[in-house]
């Protein structure tokens, strides 16, 4: 499903600091009058600044979404028995299976349902986020901490004492972008930022000490059908003929015959209502629904955690 571009889905968000966060560069640079622990630097908007990289973002979310799965799911999906909700990064025998596999459509079948979204060895992400960069640097705060590293035997200093730079304030802005998604995909999402939220998580160093912890706004949503165009207040897709109402959340599968969409192993049908009513996309081509401030977009998952619901096989 690479090959082609049925929905997208964009989501922006606001990422402000609950306390302080710091995500490490990685390595030590020659000034000494700098902490032994840096918080990564880019140049952004005129100057040096310090962000939150997209790739930080997208392995605390997948984390968190793997516990999700895994604890509401189990195993095994009830009402698909031969879906794998996630996968064993440890387990290398199924992924070494499905990198041999040339079949596309029984690869992205047989992958668990985290990989299907983020990706794996074998199969490519439909998810792509952005580098946080801060809203307005003037905002930002940046100090020095000390600390030490217990050894957990002893209970004796085992590393330090050693400094870590930190930002207790400011606002970091980022974008989440799904291709080619499913409902129940993006109501996962939708639940994994409201964890983030509410602080059942965090992000970078430090975490279990309390560091980390973010609220995240949501300031809007775009779902997009670039495959398709308005005809007599209905969405109408371009080839097919085939339409649904001017206000549907509409899922991967519903763009594909029954049998592509047995081969992916793609619910169908996969549609919600909305309030939100479909418009032409810029240049007028295309079809866009766009759900603005937070509590438009708090709808907007919802609709979409009620698929998520029926994929679990329980009520929404």
């Amino acid at each position: 499903m690479h090959k082609r571009f049925v929905n997208h889905c964009t989501l922006d968000l606001t990422l402000s600091a609950c306390g302080p966060i710091l995500i490490k560069s990685g390595k030590e640079g020659a000034d000494p009058t700098k902490p032994d622990m840096e918080f990564v630097e880019t140049y952004h908007g005129g100057g040096r600044s310090i962000y939150l990289p997209g790739s930080s973002l997208k392995g605390a979310i997948r984390a968190h979404a793997e516990r999700i799965v895994r604890t509401v799911g189990g195993d095994k999906s009830s009402s698909n028995p031969g879906q794998i909700w996630a996968s064993d990064p440890l387990n290398r025998s199924l992924f070494q299976a499905l990198e041999k596999e040339k079949d596309t459509q029984k690869v992205y079948r047989l992958s668990s349902f985290t990989d299907q979204l983020f990706g794996s060895t074998a199969i490519a992400s439909r998810l792509r986020i952005e580098d946080a960069y801060p809203v307005d640097r003037k905002q930002l705060k940046v100090e020095e901490r000390n600390g030490v590293a217990i050894d957990r035997v002893f209970g004796s200093v085992a590393v330090g004492p050693f400094n870590y730079q930190v930002c207790t304030a400011g606002d970091f802005r980022t974008q989440i972008h799904l291709k080619n998604f499913t409902l129940a995909q993006l109501g996962l999402i939708g639940l994994v930022l409201r964890d983030l939220n509410d602080g059942w998580f965090g992000l970078g160093f430090a975490k279990s000490r309390g560091m980390g912890l973010v609220e995240v706004k949501l300031n809007s949503a775009v779902v997009q059908y670039p495959g398709c165009m308005l005809s007599d207040d209905h969405i109408q897709a371009m080839g097919s003929g085939q339409t649904w109402g001017k206000n549907c959340l509409l899922g991967v599968g519903e763009f594909l015959n029954e049998a592509e969409a047995q081969a992916y192993g793609f619910p169908r049908p996969d549609e919600q209502a909305t309030p939100v009513a479909a418009d032409r996309m810029p240049l007028g081509f295309g079809v866009q629904l766009t759900w603005s401030g937070a509590e438009e977009v708090q709808s907007f998952f919802e609709q979409a955690v009620r698929a998520w619901s029926q994929v679990l096989g329980v009520a929404a």
